[in-house]
C-alpha cells in the first residue's frame, strides 16, 4: 500500500522571498508539508529564513550566464532524482523527469517564434527548446499545473501536449491585499512617509526582473506626461533585480527626480493602499499577481495585455488594458488621460467588488491538493 504520507521533491532555480514564483512555491510547499508530507527542495541559490519542516539542499554548479546555469543544475539534478528516493518530483523549472511541473514561464518556443534563424541557432535556444519539450512533448508524462489558459494554447501548439495533461489553477493571492476598513488611515501614513503631498499621484510598480515587467516603458510613460502634470508624480518601484540602467534612463528622460527605488519590501500591501495607481507595462506575464493585488485592494490598474491576469482587470472594468501590439505612445496617452479621468472612483470600488465575489485566492490549497491526487493517481492508489 502506498503510504500517506510522501516524500516529495521540488525543484526551484532560485529562492529570494520578494519574487512572485518563489512565494507561489513557498505556499504550496507549505501546504504540502502541513498535509503531512516531507518536503526536500533542490535549488541553486536560497535566500532568506528556511521554513521550519523543509530540508533544503544547495546544487553549486559553475556557469556565467542564466541559461547555462540553469542547464549545469538540471544536469546535476539527474542522479539524484533518478535514484528513486522521492516519491514525486514538482518542478517550478523545467526539467526532465519530472512528475509535475508548475507552468509559471511563458512558451518559450511560442514567445521567440518570430526570432530569426540565427538566433534559433544559438545554443541558448536550443538548449532552452530542448528542456521545453522535455516537459510538454506528448511522449513524454508530466502533469501540467497550468496559470494561464492562453499559455496553455501554445503549449499545445508548439508541443502537441495532450489536453488531459493540463490541470488549471485558480490564482492565489494572499488576503492581505483585500482593501481593510481603516484603509484611509493607511493610505495617509503611507504617504506622508514618502512625503507625497494632496496634490501629488503616487504611481507604483511591483516586480522583480525589471526589464521583463517594462520599468523601461513605465518611465517613457512618466517622461511623456504634461509638464505640469509630469512634475506632481512619483514612481516607487518594488522589487529586487539590477536598477542601474534605470536610473541612468530616468535622468535622460528628465524624470530621476520623480523615480524612487525601494528595493524588495515586505510592506506591499501598505504601498498598495498608498498610490493612486498600478502601472504594469510587462513584455511578457504568464499571470501577474500584483494586478490582482492592485484591484481588491482598491488600486486602478494600468497594465499591458500581455499580462495572462489583464483580463481580470477588464472583466472587472477596474483599470485600462493597453493592447497588444504594444503601443507606447498610447501607454503615454493612457497614464496621462487616467490620471485625470473622473473614472478613478469607479475603476477602485469595482476591483473590490470583483475580489469579494471571485475566488481570487485558493491556488496553493488546490495545487497542493493536485500534486498529492496526481502522484497517488499515476502510482494506481486510491485516496
Amino acid at each position: 500500500m502506498y503510504p500517506v504520507a510522501m516524500k516529495l521533491a521540488f525543484i526551484l532555480s532560485r529562492y529570494f522571498p520578494y519574487g512572485g514564483l518563489q512565494r507561489n512555491f513557498l505556499r504550496i510547499a507549505e501546504r504540502c508539508r502541513d498535509a503531512g508530507h516531507r518536503v526536500v527542495v533542490f535549488t541553486l541559490d536560497w535566500q532568506g529564513p528556511l521554513p521550519a519542516g523543509f530540508t533544503v539542499v544547495p546544487v553549486r554548479v559553475r556557469a556565467v550566464r542564466n541559461h547555462a546555469r540553469n542547464l549545469a543544475f538540471v544536469r546535476a539534478l539527474q542522479p539524484r532524482l533518478a535514484a528513486g528516493c522521492f516519491d514525486g518530483v514538482v518542478g517550478f523549472l523545467k526539467v526532465p523527469g519530472l512528475d509535475i511541473y508548475y507552468a509559471a514561464d511563458p512558451c518559450y518556443q511560442a514567445r521567440t517564434r518570430e526570432r530569426g534563424l540565427l538566433y534559433k541557432l544559438d545554443s541558448r535556444y536550443r538548449n532552452l527548446v530542448a528542456l521545453e519539450r522535455a516537459v510538454f512533448a506528448p511522449e513524454h508524462d508530466t502533469e501540467i499545473l497550468v496559470l494561464s489558459a492562453v499559455e496553455q494554447r501554445h503549449y499545445m501548439d508548439c508541443y502537441g501536449t495532450p489536453a488531459e495533461r493540463f490541470h488549471p489553477l485558480p490564482p492565489g493571492i494572499e488576503r492581505d491585499r483585500i482593501r481593510p476598513a481603516d484603509a484611509a488611515r493607511r493610505r495617509a501614513v503611507v504617504r506622508r512617509g514618502f512625503g507625497i503631498g494632496e496634490a501629488e499621484w503616487l504611481l507604483l510598480t511591483v516586480g522583480s526582473d525589471f526589464r521583463r515587467k517594462g520599468l523601461d516603458r513605465a518611465l517613457r510613460a512618466l517622461a511623456g506626461l504634461p509638464p505640469l502634470l509630469r512634475a506632481r508624480v512619483r514612481l516607487l518601484v518594488v522589487g529586487e533585480g539590477r536598477s542601474d540602467a534605470y536610473q541612468r534612463l530616468a535622468q535622460r528622460l528628465g524624470v530621476g527626480r520623480q523615480l524612487t527605488l525601494l528595493g524588495g519590501r515586505d510592506d506591499v500591501p501598505e504601498l498598495l493602499l498608498g498610490a493612486d495607481l498600478l502601472l504594469h507595462p510587462a513584455y511578457t506575464e504568464n499571470t501577474g499577481n500584483v494586478l490582482l493585488e492592485a484591484m481588491v485592494a482598491g488600486l486602478p490598474v494600468l497594465a499591458s495585455g500581455a499580462c495572462g491576469y489583464a483580463e481580470h482587470v477588464a472583466r472587472a472594468d477596474a483599470g485600462v488594458v493597453i493592447p497588444e501590439p504594444f503601443s507606447q505612445i498610447q501607454l503615454n496617452r493612457t497614464l496621462a488621460a487616467m490620471l485625470d479621468s473622473e473614472a478613478l472612483g469607479r475603476w477602485s470600488e469595482n476591483g473590490v467588488a470583483y475580489g469579494q465575489r471571485e475566488d481570487l485566492y485558493s491556488r496553493p490549497e488546490v495545487a497542493a491538493g493536485l500534486i498529492v491526487e496526481l502522484l497517488r493517481r499515476r502510482r494506481g492508489v486510491i485516496s
